[in-house]
């Protein structure tokens, strides 16, 4: 592996030097995970009714609905996904579980409501 200027020492790379060229660890960014699932969710919630409102002879509500609930699934499952990659091997794997489950939850039932009460 070639290392940029400045890192290893007579060709070889210490767990020090990669440890600096990758930054800072990941496993504190659930918080920064989350804001980032549910903007994407809210984006795609308003990308639909944009869709819906501005444009209903080429985006009916059935489509609309079907669009919501399997893009929400997509984003759910990456969001798991994530935050479980990040968590993994650390102390803190087991402490987000109730708070995933939480916030999938509430995702999943705006998704039902806003399915019920506009499209459905």
């Amino acid at each position: 592996m070639t290392l940029p200027k400045g890192f290893g020492t007579g060709g070889g790379a210490s767990s020090s030097d990669i440890s600096k060229m990758i930054g800072r660890r990941v496993e504190d960014h659930f918080g920064i995970i989350t804001a980032f699932f549910l903007a994407l969710w809210g984006g795609t919630w308003a990308g639909i009714a944009v869709a819906c409102v501005y444009y209903p002879w080429a985006y009916p509500p059935p489509s609309a609905h079907f669009a919501l609930t399997c893009l929400t699934i997509i984003e759910a499952i990456g969001y798991l996904f994530c935050v479980k990659v990040v968590t993994e091997g650390t102390s803190k794997a087991k402490t987000y579980n109730g708070a995933i489950a939480g916030i999938i939850a509430a995702v999943a039932i705006a998704t039902l409501l806003t399915d019920c009460f506009f499209f459905g």
